[in-house]
């Protein structure tokens, strides 16, 4: 659980990264992203997923 809630803390924070550093391009990027189709973005979590899982795999294994 420690772990888990480790990671949590540590997504957040590098979340919060780009709108701290850099507000304005934070903004494009979100305007970007409703331009895209639900498909496009769909694609864009699954490979998120699919690259998270691929690092625990090669981490912790």
């Amino acid at each position: 659980m420690d772990r888990l809630l480790g990671a949590l803390a540590l997504m957040l924070v590098i979340e919060g990264l780009m709108p701290f550093i850099s507000p304005a391009a934070w903004r494009q990027v979100f305007s970007r992203v409703l331009a895209m189709t639900d498909g496009q973005i769909r694609f864009v979590g699954l490979s998120s997923m699919a690259a998270g899982l691929l690092m625990l795999y090669l981490f912790w294994s």
